[in-house]
């Protein structure tokens, strides 16, 4: 039984030896505190053991961790140290090389300043003898002119005379203007009129701007250039619309200088809208219609002209030279074009 209840019991029935009952039912109980505070001491202990084995395991990581550390940072600071040397090893080494630069500075300027003493002192000395010499050049000057004005009066007045002279021969003796020259006596035989086609296929290279230059005199001349054909031979990796802007610039220049008429037609037959542009001045711009090829377009223009009116094509296509021919137009290539515009 409890100890406790036993001392209760013993207390309030007190039988015989109730006292030693209570004395024992004390002791028991302070025996069983005795062992409950023993167990609970070792439990205590087992709990700080437990707590200082996880604190020591702790403090040895954490020992570890502040050696590798401390160690990076030995290492670290030695290498800073040995770059400092570096460092103040190479600041020694420029703070020389600049004491001799500045050295070899004021050396320098000492000689410059040298030589521009030397070189004030000559252009003083130069100055002087060119002022001396356009003293001179002067009073010669004054001189001739005094001597030249009265031989210029008496040759002047001697050429007076003899057109005087001559006038009034003329006069008395009544002649003509003179309508021959000598060399119409000679017997030969004169050549034949040449026709504009004479003059633009006389002896000229084919390539050779010059060729574009004498078509282009021609009178009342109309040049239609193949648009895309020209910049595609010329400049084919540019955008089309820089193709165009550039062709149609020297196209305009083209136009002032020889005042030919110039038409520039492009394809327009796969343009899903209009372009817009600005025609230069001096230059007709035309896109063909849908449907329509660049090639036929020109054929049309070449047939709307009147015959017998100069007509000059410019297009590498084999197909629109032979046709434009037959309708009775100059064939001329593209290069031929880009040639004549890289000079203007």
């Amino acid at each position: 039984a409890d100890p406790l209840d036993v001392a209760a019991a013993a207390y309030v029935l007190r039988p015989t030896g109730w006292v030693k009952l209570v004395a024992a039912a004390g002791e028991e109980a302070q025996r069983a505190d005795a062992e409950r505070a023993d167990e609970a001491g070792r439990r205590e202990l087992e709990r700080l053991r437990d707590e200082l084995a996880e604190a020591r395991s702790l403090t040895r990581t954490e020992t570890e961790r502040l050696r590798t550390e401390l160690e990076t940072a030995r290492r670290e600071a030695e290498s800073l140290r040995r770059r400092l040397r570096s460092a103040e090893s190479d600041i020694k080494r420029g703070e020389a090389a600049l004491r001799r630069a500045g050295t070899e500075l004021d050396g320098i300027r000492a000689e410059a300043a040298t030589q521009v003493s030397a070189a004030e002192s000559e252009t003083r000395r130069l100055k002087a003898r060119l002022a001396e010499a356009e003293a001179a050049v002067e009073a010669g000057r004054r001189a001739a002119r005094e001597g030249r004005s009265v031989e210029d009066m008496r040759l002047r007045l001697l050429l007076d005379t003899v057109l005087d002279a001559a006038q009034g021969l003329r006069r008395e003796l009544a002649l003509p203007p003179a309508s021959t020259r000598p060399a119409d006596a000679v017997d030969a035989v004169a050549p034949g009129r040449m026709s504009p086609k004479d003059i633009a296929a006389r002896a000229l290279s084919e390539t050779d701007p010059a060729l574009l230059d004498q078509l282009l005199a021609l009178p009342q001349v109309h040049l239609v250039v193949d648009g895309y054909n020209v910049t595609k031979t010329g400049y084919p990796t540019m955008p089309l619309e820089k193709q165009r802007l550039r062709l149609l610039g020297g196209l305009s220049v083209l136009a002032a200088q020889t005042g030919a008429e110039i038409t520039c037609v492009f394809d327009g037959a796969e343009l899903a809208a209009p372009v817009l542009l600005a025609p230069p001045r001096g230059v007709r711009v035309l896109f063909s219609k849908p449907g329509v090829t660049a090639d036929e377009l020109i054929r049309q223009l070449v047939r709307a002209e009147p015959p017998g009116r100069p007509l000059v094509v410019v297009s590498t296509d084999r197909e629109v030279a032979d046709g434009v021919a037959k309708a009775g137009a100059r064939p001329v290539a593209s290069l031929l074009l880009l040639k004549r515009l890289s000079r203007v």
